[in-house]
């Protein structure tokens, strides 16, 4: 199932950007501040207007329920208004589904397993951390079991040995069949983890292939401005400048 967007422009903000995301990888948005990554993300999420399709029917045509279903969507900043427990906001990920209460249970219980919230369970979310709450965040996403994650920066508030564990349960959703996108900014987790790499450039696609060919040292001067070169082994790789 493709999730595809065939010269989407939003105006100030994207310029006709044409890509088709395949399931089975992790794919890594990249670029500049002010790029267009977090819109391009939006976009693919059904959120903003545009021509975007999945398995070629558009977005716009699906019902809301089954777009849920399909796509879950990881905002920068995610909002809560309540002060929930990171188990009741993780089954509202449950919400397009009708699979009756052990199932949803059992996904929620997969979720914060596999994000490391069970002990954080029935904290509310006020007396989470930045990253602990990242996490439920995403466990609400995860809790909807969606064809394709789509998340803005979801590294941004967690520390090392969290973030690498997240991108290493990103990467195996990815060899389980789903369809990922990250926006990052960091661009060697991106040359390490990343099956491909888009990078944005005053909302155009300037790149776009594996991350050696889409992060090589002279598309980095012409996007970022920076002199960089690559060091270490594959899979393991640093960024200096």
């Amino acid at each position: 199932m493709t999730l595809a967007a065939e010269n989407l422009s939003v105006a100030g903000r994207l310029n006709g950007v044409s890509l088709t995301l395949r399931p089975g990888e992790l794919t890594a948005i990249l670029g500049p501040n002010g790029a267009g990554k977090s819109t391009l993300l939006a976009a693919l999420a059904g959120l903003e207007p545009g021509p975007v399709s999945l398995d070629g029917t558009p977005l716009a045509e699906l019902p809301a329920r089954q777009r849920a279903q399909a796509i879950g969507y990881l905002p920068q900043t995610g909002e809560v208004a309540w002060n929930l427990s990171v188990e009741t906001l993780a089954s509202l990920g449950r919400l397009p589904w009708n699979a009756g209460a052990d199932a949803d249970a059992a996904a929620v219980d997969q979720a914060l397993s596999a994000l490391g919230l069970e002990p954080l369970r029935h904290r509310p979310l006020a007396q989470l951390s930045g990253g602990e709450r990242a996490r439920a965040l995403l466990a609400r996403v995860l809790a909807g079991d969606p064809r394709w994650v789509l998340a803005d920066e979801p590294l941004a508030s967690l520390d090392l040995a969290h973030q690498q564990a997240m991108l290493r349960h990103f990467v195996t959703l990815a060899q389980a069949g789903k369809g990922v996108a990250l926006v990052l900014h960091d661009l060697a987790q991106a040359m390490n983890h990343a099956d491909r790499v888009i990078v944005l450039r005053h909302g155009a696609v300037i790149a776009d292939g594996p991350p050696d060919e889409a992060l090589a040292p002279g598309l980095i001067e012409q996007v970022w401005g920076l002199s960089a070169k690559w060091l270490g082994e594959p899979g393991a790789r640093a960024l200096t400048y």
